[in-house]
């Protein structure tokens, strides 16, 4: 009797739950969430969308677990600063620029509230908020300014960036047209916004970012006396 033939493992035994959160980044970073579908991860791993699922509840959970990959490996990166506000400048432009990188992750962070990506960003922020000093009373209200301004900003500038990419618009087309429309604008009704009108266009949406990170940092130590 001819012995049995030893079967070739399946495709998807190969598979693991980080090979699946990579394949999703990449569709994500390309097709945005919309084209994150259990079908298209499916033709990218070259298996059936039933295998994903021993690895994936659902969606929802896909995106969670991208969005925390995003969200580790940046933290991961993040370079410790002399002083506690140096840390929060180096996580607050590191997290800028990953969601620059991935827009996708802004919304997947609105949406994982509670949940260990944003988790991540709050205790890191905390420990630094603690380290200056802030007193306790104090210390989650400063942190959820931290928190809000560093991911909201952020989510923002990469918002629109992906606007201008879909809609094919040239930033400095745009700031020009933009900073003449402000500069036709009634003198009285809106001095500030046509006094900055002419600085538009040359503006470093980066910059002005960390400014802000440091407009909170001095309010931070002068209401804690520091």
């Amino acid at each position: 009797m001819a012995p049995k033939k030893t079967s070739t493992p399946r495709r998807e035994e190969s598979l693991s739950r980080d090979r699946i959160i990579e394949a999703a980044i990449e569709l994500l970073d390309s097709s945005g969430e919309g084209g994150l579908t259990f079908r298209s991860l499916s033709e990218r791993l070259a298996t059936g969308p039933g295998a994903l699922y021993w690895h994936v509840a659902n969606k929802d959970d896909l995106l969670n677990a991208a969005c925390d990959a995003i969200v580790a490996r940046t933290l991961a990166g993040c370079t410790v600063g002399e002083t506690p506000g140096d840390s929060i400048r180096h996580l607050a432009l590191a997290m800028f620029d990953a969601i620059d990188l991935h827009p996708w992750v802004g919304s997947a962070l609105a949406a994982a509230l509670g949940q260990l990506p944003m988790v991540r960003i709050l205790e890191r922020i905390g420990q630094q908020v603690r380290a200056l000093g802030v007193p306790e009373a104090a210390q989650w209200a400063t942190v959820s300014v931290l928190l809000n301004y560093i991911l909201g900003v952020g989510s923002q500038n990469a918002a629109n960036g992906q606007f201008a990419r879909t809609r094919g618009v040239d930033r400095d087309e745009f700031l020009a047209a933009t900073s003449a429309r402000w500069l036709a604008l009634d003198p009285d009704d809106f001095a500030f916004t046509r006094s900055f009108a002419a600085r538009l266009a040359t503006h470093d949406d980066r910059a002005d970012y960390l400014a802000g990170i440091d407009v909170i940092l001095d309010g931070i130590a002068s209401a804690h006396g520091r």
